[in-house]
């Protein structure tokens, strides 16, 4: 008896535990869905700001509104691009690591063109807009070619299998358009035998008595078939053989 209390015991303190493991990863998972959830709202709200800014502002603020624009679009697509890829090529993973690296750079200067849209002085700030530029390009420039070679390998295998694809369509089609008719008549144009073989035939045509009947051929062809021993309907179409080939 308390042998089966305690295996109860510990079967309730099993699943009170169970159920606890499960809430919390439940809840951690909803956090998590919650925070980006958030975050891609912040994200739009201040890319459509920004977007706000470079087609509205004149001048230095418009041009970091510019350039902020263009650093994240960039980045963001690489991102995407990236992530989607490795999941079905490995050989990527290597490729994620560099624009990771290329991230922190990127992030770096995202936050300095921020801080720059609130400087006053935008004198020392026109100063430094070709610096600014030069940098953002150099980082849109790698994302940009991170994302087009990854792009171009997932085409070039999509090419790849198209191409083997298509060839044993070729081959099957080929296949299926050769066939084989076996037929006992002679072929147009070919000679009839000759020699003893011809004489053996016409001998038997000669040796024929009259009255003896048509021969079978001849029969079938002068007896109408019964219509009730007929099995198939007149609308069917002889089976085509298979190839042989």
């Amino acid at each position: 008896m308390e042998s089966v209390i305690l295996i109860l015991g510990l079967l309730f303190f099993a699943f009170v535990a169970l159920g606890v493991y499960v809430g919390v990863k439940a809840i951690g998972a909803a956090k998590r869905g919650v925070d980006r959830t958030i975050a891609q709202a912040r994200r739009t709200v201040e890319e459509t700001t920004l977007r706000a800014k470079s087609y509205g502002q004149v001048g230095v603020g418009g041009e970091l509104a510019q350039l902020r624009l263009t650093l994240r679009t960039s980045m963001r697509a690489t991102q995407e691009a990236l992530q989607v890829g490795v999941a079905e090529d490995a050989s990527l993973s290597e490729s994620l690591g560099l624009f990771e690296r290329l991230s922190v750079h990127g992030w770096e200067l995202d936050e300095e063109l921020k801080k720059l849209e609130r400087e006053p002085d935008r004198a020392t700030v026109a100063s430094l807009l070709p610096s600014l530029k030069q940098r953002t390009e150099r980082i849109t420039h790698s994302a940009d070619s991170l994302r087009w070679a990854a792009r171009d390998r997932a085409r070039k295998f999509t090419d790849d299998g198209l191409d083997a694809l298509s060839a044993q369509i070729d081959v099957e089609a080929g296949a299926l358009r050769h066939w084989t008719v076996e037929t006992d008549e002679p072929v147009r144009g070919e000679s009839r035998p000759q020699g003893d073989a011809g004489g053996q035939v016409q001998g038997q045509e000669r040796g024929r008595e009259p009255g003896s009947g048509p021969v079978d051929g001849a029969a079938q062809a002068i007896t109408a078939p019964d219509p009730r021993l007929q099995t198939g309907y007149p609308w069917q179409k002889t089976a085509r053989p298979e190839t042989t080939n």
